[in-house]
């Protein structure tokens, strides 16, 4: 006699729950439709960055400029014979406990003043800055007054300045060894950094620049606790990554120009670390830099498509775990 084989018994999901489950799904998605976006935005900076590099690149074909400055008089104030774009203003940051109440900052800073006689000179502290921000940005103030990290504040007010005054934003630790008068016949301009983007701690703008407007204007919208550390909070919501990933996405990159080096010298003008360019002495204090500063950084040295594989690889990770929840869900009902 022959033994009758039972077959298991086969749970399948009932069709009104696999349609709820799938609508929450969606409607999730949809609430965090703006998170996603911005987060992939970040993500995909270290493979959108130089698209169309020839555009934004300073180069001599380009430019007709000389990268290495050999060519320029190192008290030269103005960009003639073209025409002086950014205005001769100086900004200079000190808010909280910063950098300018220690001597040596101080005298760095001094530096650039004296190479640049005659040009008006900002030094932003708590209580000018507060008054700028909420005379100026008054749609701002509250979110700049409670960022989590004082950083965040400088980097802000970067911006701020920057667009309502327009000239030359320069960290305290940057000693200036010539005038920054060539550079003055662009829109804007800043130093590459390493691998991707670009070092905000020196920025030269035109007064109104849009697209420094564009960064003022989208703060608000990437002030997340990104990622719950410090250093991505910093670097995605004000800092170097976040200026970068909004310069990549501009329709025009042409007048946004970057300076970095020759092929044979890409981070000549890199403000990474103690370093000495062909216009500054960085003494790269990096103070606010935090314990996971060093994670982050190597993952942004692995290759550009770490990040987007990590972003991408997260919400796999976040499906998996809604998909096993619910068909535990099922088995269980």
């Amino acid at each position: 006699m022959g033994v009758i084989s039972v077959p298991g018994r086969v749970h399948r999901t009932h069709p009104i729950i696999f349609t709820c489950a799938l609508t929450a799904v969606l409607l999730c998605l949809w609430c965090a439709r703006s998170l996603l976006h911005d987060a992939w935005t970040l993500a995909a900076l270290p493979i959108i960055w130089f698209r169309h590099a020839e555009q934004f690149l300073v180069s001599a074909e380009a430019d007709s400029f000389d990268i290495t400055f050999a060519n320029y008089s190192r008290h030269q104030l103005s960009a003639a014979p073209y025409d002086d774009r950014v205005p001769p203003i100086l900004h200079h940051i000190s808010l909280g406990s910063g950098a300018a109440a220690h001597t040596k900052w101080s005298d760095v800073r001094q530096t650039c003043l004296d190479i640049h006689p005659g040009w008006e000179a900002f030094l932003w502290t708590d209580e000018t800055a507060g008054e700028f921000v909420a005379e100026h940005f008054p749609e701002l103030r509250t979110m700049w007054e409670g960022y989590r990290y004082p950083i965040q504040k400088i980097d802000a007010l970067r911006y701020m300045a920057l667009y309502h005054y327009g000239g030359v934003i320069l960290d305290m630790d940057l000693q200036c060894n010539r005038a920054l008068g060539p550079l003055r016949r662009f829109e804007f301009v800043a130093p590459a950094a390493h691998p991707t983007g670009f070092s905000i701690g020196f920025m030269m703008a035109s007064k109104g620049n849009k697209y420094v407007g564009d960064l003022v204007r989208n703060l608000a919208r990437y002030n997340r606790h990104w990622l719950w550390l410090p250093y991505p909070t910093v670097m995605f919501s004000t800092g170097c990554h976040y200026a970068s990933t909004i310069h990549a996405f501009q329709r025009n990159r042409h007048e946004l120009k970057i300076l970095a080096g020759p092929r044979s010298n890409p981070n000549m003008h890199s403000l990474n670390g103690q370093v000495t360019t062909p216009i500054f002495d960085h003494l790269g204090s990096s103070s606010w830099h935090s314990y996971d500063a060093a994670m982050i950084v190597t993952i942004g040295k692995s290759g550009k498509w770490v990040m987007p594989v990590l972003f991408v690889g997260g919400i796999g990770v976040a499906f998996l775990i809604i998909r096993r929840t619910r068909r535990r869900r099922s088995v269980k009902a």
